[in-house]
């Protein structure tokens, strides 16, 4: 019996995704155990989407849902140069967040295509 279906994928990934809009916009947000760069958080958080999103939507285009990734970071570079926010906006953390959901989505797929 798989416990695990596409609707706790889903919910799982629109948590994630949640979570991760969350601690971008505070203005403060608080500190990670071992401190890790901004990037390694964009890098950890967009892995975890792309991962997430891959199992939630198996039927979705690796482009369509490396698309769609890349522009909630996007959004939230754009959301983050908004001053009463308190966050700098950096094209390079976008850059991280597309390269980190690709290679993952990309793994996903070819780990789902080998496993048949």
């Amino acid at each position: 019996m798989n416990v695990v279906t596409p609707r706790v994928m889903r919910a799982l990934f629109w948590a994630a995704a949640l979570a991760a809009l969350t601690m971008a916009l505070l203005p403060h947000p608080p500190e990670l155990p071992g401190h890790p760069s901004d990037k390694v958080q964009h890098i950890a958080a967009f892995a975890t989407l792309g991962l997430l999103g891959s199992f939630a939507y198996p039927r979705v285009s690796p482009v369509w849902l490396i698309g769609g990734l890349s522009l909630f970071g996007a959004l939230i570079e754009a959301a983050q140069a908004i001053p009463a926010l308190h966050r700098d906006a950096d094209r390079f953390d976008w850059m991280a967040d597309t390269a980190a959901c690709a290679v993952v989505v990309l793994a996903a797929r070819w780990w789902r295509r080998r496993k048949r």
